[in-house]
């Protein structure tokens, strides 16, 4: 599988050749704690191997967090529209009420009128009744209403129908916005399962391998030659802005999650950087594919999305000069990376 270990940043990088590097990450306990014949031949190969090995399991975590990430996001962002068509429908459903209440009000003070004058009339009864609709069933009750005690009524009616649909539908999306916090919360667990997952099997490790995987594929991206990106042409002004944006990140750190200032995932990191040229784009990296029109590899301008994987799980910003700004998973920084650092699925001109 295809991982995010830096590769070199040294010229120009181009799509035919560019390596696409390996070293995923795969189970240490395993390879660690398998049985030893008691006369090994090759123990440093045997201890190579396990290190190869569990490295491998921890680029695979960190590639199946990053999915994992990428469904919370998605679920994070129906919840909060959620939560929004929640409170909309609640504030016209208080409205209804109110309608409803002035309205009764306007009855009641017509009861009140024709009790002080001896009596209330059967029809105004009717009118101020918990449910007048199967009153209104009835035509010879209609047909003893005047023209304006119609009209209220008519009007009450409806009211409380409209009030009534509006708590049918409040209930509905309460109903939606519960499943979706479960959603977040177990995507969110997800996350969380793998990225410690990762961490025992990297604390697991000897300290030169560590070290090793660290200087292999957790670059800071700030200590490190910027790429030179002279002639590269945005595709637009916007494009341009979204560029600026992006390259002034270089360096801030991954935050599953995260959309910025100050912290980043790979999907948040573009939705920040396009949002501060005034563009809106959505939030995840799936979504993002279609945010825009697509174009062929060979017409890549500056400020083009390139989204990674065919599930559309990661998803960078090309720059010029075969260079992408992403950001790459936990533990490393906002940074330049080749183009072809991972299977292209699709290029997005937003």
């Amino acid at each position: 599988m295809a991982s995010h270990r830096r590769t070199s940043q040294h010229g120009p990088t181009t799509l035919a050749g560019v390596t696409v590097v390996s070293a995923a990450l795969a189970t240490a306990a395993a390879a660690l704690s398998a049985p030893q014949a008691s006369a090994d031949p090759t123990p440093v190969s045997r201890t190579a191997v396990g290190r190869d090995t569990a490295t491998t399991r921890v680029d695979h975590l960190y590639e199946q967090a990053e999915r994992a990430t990428e469904k919370f996001n998605g679920a994070d962002a129906r919840t909060k529209k959620l939560r929004d068509q929640v409170a909309a429908l609640q504030d016209r459903t208080a409205r209804a009420q109110e309608r409803v209440n002035r309205m009764r009000g306007r009855l009641g003070a017509l009861a009140a009128a024709q009790y002080r004058a001896g009596g209330m009339d059967p029809t105004v009864k009717l009118m101020l009744s918990e449910r007048p609709d199967s009153y209104l069933e009835k035509a010879s009750a209609l047909d003893r209403l005047g023209t304006r005690q119609a009209g209220e009524l008519h009007g009450l009616r409806a009211a409380q129908r409209s009030l009534e649909q509006q708590r049918r539908e409040t209930a509905g999306k309460l109903a939606e916005l519960e499943a979706g916090r479960k959603e977040v919360a177990r995507h969110k667990k997800d996350v969380q399962r793998k990225l410690t997952t990762a961490r025992r099997l990297l604390s697991a490790l000897p300290r030169d391998a560590r070290e090793a995987y660290a200087r292999a594929s957790r670059s800071d991206g700030r200590h490190e030659a910027v790429p030179d990106l002279r002639g590269a042409v945005p595709a637009s002004g916007r494009a341009a802005a979204a560029v600026a944006a992006v390259r002034a990140a270089v360096g801030s750190p991954y935050a599953w999650g995260g959309n910025g200032p100050s912290a980043f995932d790979c999907s948040g990191l573009t939705q920040w950087a396009y949002g501060r040229a005034g563009v809106s784009i959505p939030r995840t990296s799936q979504a993002q594919r279609g945010a825009g029109r697509q174009v062929p590899l060979s017409r890549m301008q500056p400020g083009d999305l390139v989204i990674y994987r065919s599930d559309a799980s990661h998803v960078g910003m090309y720059v010029g000069n075969g260079q992408v700004v992403h950001a790459p998973y936990p533990g490393a920084r906002v940074r330049y990376d080749p183009v072809g650092m991972l299977p292209i699925s699709s290029v997005t001109r937003p």
